[in-house]
Parts: C-alpha cells; structure tokens; sequence
C-alpha cells in the first residue's frame, strides 16, 4: 500500500523540495506547481506531508496556531480521538474547499496506518468534496461499504454517492447499498433488508474499522428535501418532535439521541453508533452547527474535521 508518485522522485524528496520552496524560499503554490510541473492540488499535498513528517519545521504563531488550541479544546470538551480545524476565510466557498482539503489528508492518514480496513462511508457533498481532494493511492486490502442506500423512489441514482469516487482514488473494493435512501414503507424496507446480499453488504457496514460520514442539515432546504428523498411534510414533521440533523438518512435529537419513531421516513441504511472506534465526521457550514453539536454530545463522532467558525460555535455552546 502507497502513494503513487506522478512524476520521477520518490514522494519524500518531492515534499521536502515542496516544503522547502514554500516555507524557505517564499514560492506560492502556484510557482511551485510550475516548477515541479505538478498540480496545485498534488503541491499542497507534498507541503502538508513536509511538515507532517518532520521535513521541514516551521514555528507558528499566527493565525493557525489559533486553530491549533481550538483543535485541542474540541478534543478534550468532546473527547475526542482527533480533531482537525482549517483556517475559516471569507468566502463560504473557499472555507468549505480548505475543510475539504483537510479531511483529505486526515483520511489519508487513517487509511496508510493498516493494510486491510473496512471503511463504512457516508454521502454528500462534503465527503464529496473529500474524495476529489484526495491523492491516489494504492491501497488494495481495504474494503468500502456503503452506509446509506444510492437510488430515489423512482430508482434514480443519488447524486451525491461517493463510495465509487473514494475506491477509485485508493485502488480498493467497494460494496454500494443496493437500496433506495428511503424505502416506501416498513415491510418493504424489511423485505429488503431480508435478502442476502443485502443483509451481507449490512453486516459488513456495522463491523467495519473505521466509519467516515457527512453531516446533514434538516429544513426545507435540506438535501434530503431538495434531492427528492424525503417530503417536506415529513422533514417538518421531524423537526416538530426534536431532530436537529441527520446522518447517514437517521435522524436525531438535540442530545446525540436517534428518533425512535420517524413517522413515514423508512431510512434503509445503517446508522453509526457510538464507537470506540474511528467515527470521523466532516462538517462545514453555519446550517449545520446544532446538528454537529449534538452529533458530538450524542458520542456519534469521536473524530471531527471543520472550519475555525464552526469550531468557535462548538466550544461556546
């Protein structure tokens, strides 16, 4: 298992070179690109690696070292395993590419620590975003599995379905959930459940090594609305008895606590339970803070990647 280098040189040499033009001699990552004839996203890769392998040392004091304290308050208020925070900037767009940015790198990392992980990965456009910012990688043990069904009512694919997206960059199996996001009604969502590749797909999910999940706002505007999954009646009934934000299609409430009883939603999937293992949740965007926050409280992810507003808003409330 390793990365595949996309020019001569080993990755080592490349970061060091890359490390060294940004932080010593003062080259943006523009110039670098250039240079090295490589892409921006490959540099910022190689001067994240620099530092992270000790290439090269850099004292900070200003503004990440901010986001550092942050990334250690989160840690100990919501004991968590790991927490990362980006530098939050002007543009709202810009803030959700530097999140995503960083939860690259994070999943990386996890996935280079063990040849054979089994990965249960969640959708949207946040993990999304993820998997586009990833470096390729060779990583043929690993196992992905889906924890949310991929089709509409009408058998329409989910448009934001990134398990293909995540095999694709790292080389590994991937085991979609041949399921609607929400089924009709309960006894077909039973039947469904009951077929055996479906119940194999499910079992792997729920013992799986690491879990790697978005986190969805609730609202008329949420996706589940806007994409067709769910009707508004019953989002607004939702939000009526308590939920405040909803992973992997399961809703949940102000404390971390899934609601029993969702009305006519049948979510298919499967939901992440508190866990000592890795529950890594990627998050960015003001409309999600109350879903985070009781996401955190609830012990749904024990390891948070965000931006330094959102963070800000955790460690006050």
């Amino acid at each position: 298992m390793k990365l595949k280098p996309k020019v001569d040189g080993s990755t080592d040499d490349l970061a060091a070179r890359a490390g060294w033009m940004y932080y010593l001699a003062g080259m943006t990552q523009g110039q670098i690109a250039e240079e090295l004839d490589l892409s921006r996203q490959r540099v910022q890769r190689l001067v994240a690696r620099a530092i992270a392998d000790g290439l090269v040392h850099v004292r900070l004091d200003h503004p990440i070292a901010a986001c550092l304290n942050m990334e250690r308050d989160l840690k100990r208020k919501f004991d968590l395993q790991f927490a990362r925070v980006a530098p939050s900037l002007p543009d709202r767009a810009d803030s959700f590419r530097s999140v995503a940015a960083v939860g690259a790198g994070e999943v990386e990392r996890v996935l280079l620590r063990q040849p054979d992980l089994t990965v249960a990965v969640g959708t949207g456009r946040t993990l999304r975003a993820v998997a586009t910012e990833m470096t390729e990688m060779e990583c043929p043990g690993h196992k992905l599995v889906s924890l949310i069904g991929n089709s509409n009512f009408d058998g329409s694919a989910s448009l934001y379905e990134v398990l293909q997206r995540f095999a694709e960059k790292i080389g590994a199996r991937y085991f979609p959930m041949p399921l609607p996001v929400i089924a009709t009604n309960r006894e077909e969502r039973d039947f469904l459940h009951s077929l055996p590749h479906v119940a194999r797909i499910r079992a792997l999910a729920h013992n799986c090594d690491v879990t790697l999940v978005g986190l969805g706002e609730l609202g008329a505007k949420a996706p589940m609305v806007m994409d067709g999954f769910m009707s508004a009646e019953a989002m607004a009934e939702l939000e009526a008895a308590g939920a405040v934000g909803e992973i992997a299609g399961w809703a949940f409430d102000s404390n971390g606590t899934y609601m029993m009883d969702q009305s006519d939603v049948c979510t298919s999937g499967v939901r992440v339970e508190p866990s000592d293992k890795p529950n890594i949740g990627i998050a960015v965007g003001e409309a999600k803070y109350p879903g985070l926050l009781a996401a955190l409280k609830g012990k749904l992810i024990n390891c948070l990647v965000t931006d330094e507003a959102c963070a800000e808003y955790l460690l006050k409330h």
